[in-house]
């Protein structure tokens, strides 16, 4: 409706109006100038819409109206907007994932883009209207809503309603109860967390001061079935002195519940780090697969072949990562808080849950680290498809 039709309407309406439409990336929004650009030919064609296209001036992200001075120009997020003025700035989906949201760089970059290109381009009284998922507190709307909020009218639509509704619902009425009902949500909101459910679906992103984590949440029993699927991933320390070599054994029987049985913990130099970590894999058995997160570049290459000679005879692989380190433990807070984790009793549970509840703010992050490399190598396999309770 914002980023179609309404262009549509408006540059049939004011045929010299210019607009300005972003999106995360370039490729997306020169989507939607591509669809007004058609609906206004088509239109054009039916008798419908008063307006046509220029032929020599109609690419998809930059077209111009015959025979006025209006027309679309579509960029991503952080592109030149420089030597074109507009009359309405539409900026559809600024955000592209989680780990944009995630990241203070690419916060600061739109932020950025916003204020010195996309602002300084529009004409006097211009409007500007952001259509957006809320990710974070810290996003492009929160940043508006803190300096601008008083120009800005918002419209905000929950999937469940609070008080004040726009739409004037009862609260805790669904959005759409024909596609997703009370049932659809609640499984939604126990599949993706407290902390997703908030930020994407009610539009109230919160902070992450408080952590990713609560203790509460993970029930301590005193054994993991003995057929399940077994892994020890280990995350290196970078320096001595500093963090922890950490490697935590978990374990899976259904690839719903996990079972964290034991991390361990060392702080040494590399050679007897790794006398260690053999040691430790000797004691686990052969069953249990070993994985270790891979640096970037040629060292981290050379020290996975170096544990390849060291480990022969196990099941073990180097996991290049990506993402940040709060983005790698998202799936595995989603599973804690609804109870699918456990931890198998033993004199390590303290020191686990003390670092835990302080992550992603706390001194050390090893622990977490090596737990959800462990969960991301067990939940790799297709997990059973849940059923909605009617």
């Amino acid at each position: 409706m914002c980023s179609h039709w309404f262009p549509v309407w408006l540059l049939s309406t004011f045929p010299n109006r210019r607009i300005i439409l972003a999106s995360y990336e370039a490729t997306f929004a020169a989507s939607w100038g591509r669809k007004v650009r058609d609906s206004i030919i088509d239109g054009y064609s039916q008798g419908m819409v008063p307006i046509t296209i220029r032929q020599d001036v109609a690419a998809r992200n930059e077209w111009d109206v015959e025979g006025f001075e209006g027309g679309m120009f579509t960029t991503g997020v952080g592109g030149a907007v420089t030597g074109r003025g507009g009359n309405l700035l539409l900026i559809d989906d600024p955000t592209k994932n989680a780990e944009e949201a995630n990241s203070p760089t690419y916060r600061e970059k739109g932020w950025d883009w916003y204020r010195s290109t996309a602002r300084t381009r529009l004409e006097p009284d211009a409007p500007i209207v952001l259509i957006t998922t809320r990710w974070n507190k810290d996003d492009m709307a929160g940043r508006i809503l803190e300096q601008e909020g008083n120009d800005w009218e918002i419209i905000k639509l929950p999937a469940l309603a609070e008080p004040g509704d726009p739409l004037r619902r009862e609260p805790d009425e669904p959005l759409w109860p024909n596609r997703y009902g009370e049932e659809e949500l609640a499984q939604i909101k126990l599949d993706v967390g407290s902390y997703w459910w908030a930020a994407l679906y009610q539009q109230s992103p919160t902070s992450r001061e408080g952590g990713m984590f609560e203790r509460s949440w993970f029930e301590i029993v005193d054994e993991a079935p003995e057929e399940a699927r077994r892994v020890r991933y280990w995350d290196r320390a970078a320096t001595v002195g500093g963090d922890f070599t950490s490697g935590t054994k978990m374990s899976t029987i259904d690839g719903i519940t996990f079972f964290i049985e034991h991390v361990h913990r060392l702080r040494g130099t590399p050679g007897k780090n790794a006398d260690e970590i053999t040691g430790q894999a000797h004691v686990d058995g052969r069953h249990v697969r070993v994985r270790m997160e891979q640096e970037p570049g040629s060292s981290g290459k050379d020290t996975i072949w170096m544990y390849k000679q060291l480990l022969e005879g196990f099941d073990f692989k180097g996991d290049p990562v990506t993402g940040s380190k709060e983005l790698r433990a998202e799936n595995i807070a989603i599973d804690a808080e609804a109870g699918n984790v456990k931890l198998v009793r033993g004199d390590w549970n303290q020191a686990f849950l003390d670092e835990i509840d302080d992550f992603p703010h706390g001194v050390h992050d090893d622990q977490v680290d090596s737990t959800s490399g462990a969960y991301n190598a067990l939940a790799k396999q297709k997990r059973p498809a849940r059923s909605y309770q009617g």
